[in-house]
């Protein structure tokens, strides 16, 4: 069994989820058993990080096999730090992936079930905790509670408050905590908390962690550029080319407005739009610091980038004049059901069946400013029918002047049934589902035995929830 539950869910919402993975048409064709036990696979995933830590590399900078050789000089100072596990002759592995060539693969080691919990407790809050079965240290205002007594320099365990109930500051917690492994604390607990919200460092160094994988806080920073697998295929899949005009609409924090620019060699124009001020600054800093020129950033409702009363566009700020991008990407706002790890979400359903209506506003506004010929990506990090394949159904009838495209690089799978897409448009779309891969533990000799040809299969298809849609506007005849 593994360590760690499935994901914690109000009931409506999983009867929601489970509806739609168990439509007619999926239970027609898988069996009412096998529907079940993917959805129940997909719970139990949800709860766990991905089986590879992806970074991406700006080959605008540098070279893929340069950043690949000092990526593994940074690796193995990393391997050094965790001197409490016996590595059995392992390091980091770091794989290219075969059809994204930009792409680094780091395996995740874990989960690891012989750790010994220390009386020493520490508890952070969930997105912290979520944080740390990545591979990060915990950082001081992720800490809810500490021990009496902890001094700086102690061994901890650090757990995760999954249900959001432990209160600041509090000296002990009884409720539902989930162990994250154990590290060195930088600070004794009156340090912690005296000092707030001051103090903004590691709080806890985690040298033991349940799940094996490298942090990469400050590591060749405008080199790299952490990124989930399918996030990384949507640029890919968009194809933008050099001297185009791109819109990114919802582009925050900048990952995929990044990626655009770089392979497009910082040659042409990628709009980035996103209506929450600091966010923009975040894509701001994310440009100067991988060194891309191309991109222009600004604080927009990305409903409201379309021009109305037809007055010619002279300042090149939004809102924009019809038909006015090469290539556009909606990476939409969504109910991110498929992140991970993500062991609990309190979300209502009222509140994970409200993007609907407002992807749909975004993708009426993107047909209209895509230029004929022009191609449009739409992608959600989300596992609901209803935000993916749904959206594509309705897009195809609301617009026909939209054609779905195949897609290159095709790494997830085809969409999912009940839909009513038929069986060729299901194969043009990109699901990345995790309930393909079976639900049980790891460790280090799977990974020790596999061959790399096992490995890139299950990076694509152990990643987070994704879902990808690919459509060319149709010329005027």
């Amino acid at each position: 069994m593994s360590i760690f539950p499935k994901i914690s869910l109000r009931l409506e919402v999983e009867n929601y989820l489970k509806a739609g993975f168990m439509n007619k048409e999926v239970v027609s064709a898988l069996g009412k058993e096998e529907a079940e036990r993917k959805f129940e696979t997909l719970l139990q995933k949800l709860s766990h990080p991905p089986s590879f830590t992806t970074v991406r590399v700006n080959t605008h900078l540098a070279s893929v096999q340069h950043v690949k050789s000092l990526l593994f000089d940074e690796l193995q100072k990393v391997r050094a730090h965790f001197c409490h596990y016996q590595f059995n002759g392992l390091s980091f592995p770091i794989l290219q992936h075969p059809d994204l060539q930009d792409v680094l693969l780091i395996p995740v080691i874990g989960p690891r079930n012989n750790i010994k919990q220390q009386p020493c407790e520490v508890i952070v809050g969930a997105q912290c905790g979520n944080a740390v079965l990545r591979g990060a240290h915990v950082y001081v205002p992720g800490i809810m509670s500490a021990s009496k007594f902890m001094k700086g320099g102690d061994v901890v365990s650090v757990y995760s408050d999954i249900k959001g109930k432990c209160k600041k500051g509090a000296k002990e917690f009884d409720g539902t905590k989930i162990f994250l492994g154990n590290g060195i604390s930088e600070l004794s607990r009156k340090e912690i908390f005296s000092r707030l919200p001051e103090l903004k460092g590691v709080g806890v160094r985690m040298t033991d962690p349940v799940y094996l994988s490298p942090s990469f806080d400050n590591v060749l920073p405008s080199y790299l550029f952490l990124q989930n697998l399918p996030s990384a295929v949507v640029s890919h899949v968009l194809d933008p080319q050099p001297g185009e005009k791109i819109l990114d609409l919802c582009a925050a924090p900048g990952g995929k407005t990044t990626h655009i620019a770089a392979l497009m060699h910082d040659q042409g124009e990628v709009i980035a739009l996103d209506k929450i001020s600091n966010k923009v600054e975040k894509i701001k800093q994310n440009a100067l610091l991988l060194g891309l020129n191309s991109i222009r950033t600004f604080c927009f409702d990305g409903t409201k980038a379309l021009k109305l009363d037809m007055v010619k566009d002279t300042d090149g700020e939004p809102p924009f004049l019809p038909e006015s991008f090469d290539r556009i990407l909606l990476d939409a706002p969504c109910s991110g059901m498929g992140q991970r790890p993500n062991m609990a979400c309190t979300w209502t359903l009222k509140e994970v069946t409200s993007y609907q209506p407002l992807q749909r506003k975004l993708f009426t506004v993107a047909a209209e400013l895509l230029k004929p010929g022009g191609v449009l990506v739409y992608s959600t990090c989300t596992v609901t029918l209803a935000e993916n394949e749904e959206q594509v159904a309705w897009a195809l009838k609301t617009f026909p002047h939209l054609q779905l495209q195949r897609q290159d690089p095709q790494v997830g799978g085809e969409g999912m049934l009940g839909a009513g897409l038929s069986s060729e448009q299901l194969k043009r779309l990109q699901r990345f589902d995790p309930c393909v891969v079976p639900s049980q533990d790891s460790d280090t000799g799977s990974l020790r035995d596999a061959r790399i040809e096992d490995m890139i299969w299950l990076a694509n298809k152990d990643c987070i929830g994704f879902f990808i849609a690919k459509f060319v506007k149709c010329k005027s005849t």
